[in-house]
């Protein structure tokens, strides 16, 4: 690919003395940019990123250096939930040779899949926190048979044995987790709430649907996200203030007109789609609207005026 340069493949005792590496293992790759000494994201694909055929730039790449922090991302070759020893292999013998020692703050993110890996995976660096965007805490059918999507990537994952079988389990020893989740998707709220402990920080973000991470790029509030939870491990005034703009975008509008709909609210119904119809022609207002009025004829005159 042309788009950008690999970083050179090293051993993993190579890894100290460059500030740029790419370890290459059998079931994925790490890949390291140093930018400052002051903080490290370590980054995990999601089943989207591995829509994009390897080599790839690891998950959030231009988020993360446009903010001059260092990068570590964690890749897999397959939608496998990192369900393998090649990246918890690989970061166990990083904090062995005290790679992760020499940042202040080291925080780990992901989203769905990459979202359990990160939780699971903190807990093999000391102090690491993690920014867990609408997770699973696992795919075994056996601990959560709420738990049915994605269906053929799980089949073909090991949902049976240890380590890293459960995200709950590692929960209580993190120094600190924000899990950002739509309670409203009725999987995701019943992994949030398995996913517990002292420094656990559960938000609720409704109507984000279950990309939760894409509402908050769309309100462009990843940036402020990124460097208050940095700096300070919470969520801060201007990532709230930027989260306003989510009443605007479509996804979030469909989300909550959808949810007025499940719960049979006609009334709520019809107000929402008029107010969002004065703005844009969104098929599915117009759709709920007409559904309302067929069913609830007496409330065509209320519509009316």
């Amino acid at each position: 690919m042309d788009e950008f340069d690999l970083p050179a493949a090293c051993g993993i005792d190579e890894v100290m003395r460059r500030d740029h590496f790419l370890l290459e293992g059998a079931e994925g790759n790490l890949w390291y940019e140093q930018r400052s000494l002051k903080v490290l994201f370590v980054t995990f694909d999601n089943l989207a990123t591995l829509d994009d055929p390897y080599p790839r730039l690891p998950w959030m790449h231009s988020r993360v250096t446009g903010l001059g922090y260092s990068l570590l991302g964690v890749q897999s070759f397959a939608k496998d939930w990192f369900r393998q020893a090649t990246a918890p292999d690989f970061i166990r013998a990083l904090q062995a040779r005290g790679f992760f020692a020499r940042f202040e703050t080291v925080v780990f993110v992901g989203a769905s899949m990459g979202a359990f890996a990160a939780l699971n995976f903190a807990t093999l660096v000391p102090g690491a926190r993690v920014l867990a965007f609408s997770p699973q805490s696992t795919m075994s059918q056996k601990i959560c048979p709420f738990e049915t999507r994605f269906g053929y990537a799980v089949r073909r994952s090991n949902w049976t044995d240890p380590p890293f079988l459960d995200a709950a389990d590692a929960t209580p020893h993190l120094a600190g987790a924000v899990i950002l989740y739509d309670p409203f998707v009725p999987e995701d709220r019943a992994h949030a709430a398995r996913l517990t402990g002292p420094n656990i920080t559960r938000v609720k973000a409704g109507h984000f649907t279950h990309q939760a991470i894409r509402v908050v790029i769309k309100c462009d509030a990843l940036p402020e996200m990124f460097a208050e939870y940095a700096e300070t491990g919470l969520l801060g005034a201007d990532f709230w203030r930027r989260l306003r703009a989510r009443k605007g975008l479509r996804v979030w509008r469909r989300a909550f007109m959808e949810s007025l709909v499940r719960r049979g609210q006609p009334k709520r119904i019809l107000h929402a789609a008029n107010a969002m119809l004065r703005n844009e022609s969104y098929l599915f207002a117009h759709t709920a609207r007409a559904d309302v009025l067929k069913a609830h004829p007496e409330l065509q005159i209320k519509a009316a005026r």
